[in-house]
């Protein structure tokens, strides 16, 4: 009969996930993630198989909790479109040390494994679509109320939301000054609220 886990497998993912986004695949050594997920080699090479898959683990985790995260807001509005604007709005009011003011983790290992590990880089791509897919919903029901002009494709509107979304993270990220950062957020918002028809 197998040994049971030595250790909860949701926040060693949850360990690993910060670490990685905070320091990439690259630069993350084996004596890093020891430390962080407080295990020896073995034991990490044991539960997860190889650096590789480890990350591909903690990628995985970071998109579903993410991508929850915003389905959530979207169900809480008044509407889909306000609650496209509101999450925009969302983001200068991160408080300072809230861990999703750093720049997204998908885009950053797909600038840190593009041309090193096309396994990485491939399933941050997946991810980012499986994202702008959840942003593409939100504009399909905000159409189907009629909040959007029957003429507007979601899946393009939804491609422009997410380029935002990744700008705001990317001037947070930079710790862009607080009211700059605020009537940037603004601006996009307002642009959301004037596609209601």
């Amino acid at each position: 009969m197998p040994r049971s886990a030595t250790y909860d497998r949701d926040e060693t993912l949850d360990a690993a996930m910060c670490l990685f986004w905070d320091k990439g695949y690259h630069a993350t050594s084996l004596k890093d993630l020891e430390a962080a997920l407080n295990m020896k080699p073995g034991s990490i090479y044991a539960a997860f198989k190889s650096k590789e898959n480890l990350y591909l683990l903690a990628l995985e985790k970071y998109s579903e909790t993410f991508r929850t995260l915003f389905k959530a807001k979207i169900a809480e509005a008044t509407s889909p479109l306000q609650g496209l604007a509101d999450h925009l709005r969302s983001y200068p009011l991160l408080s300072a040390n809230d861990i999703t003011r750093k720049a997204c983790m998908l885009t950053k290992t797909m600038v840190d494994t593009r041309t090193t590990d096309a396994v990485i880089a491939d399933r941050s791509r997946q991810y980012l679509e499986a994202m702008r897919g959840e942003i593409a919903a939100a504009f399909t029901a905000a159409k189907t109320l009629g909040e959007l002009k029957s003429d507007m494709s979601p899946d393009r509107l939804a491609r422009r939301y997410q380029a935002n979304v990744t700008a705001l993270r990317l001037e947070l990220h930079q710790e862009t000054n607080q009211a700059e950062l605020s009537d940037l957020a603004e601006d996009m918002a307002r642009e959301v609220e004037a596609l209601r028809a």
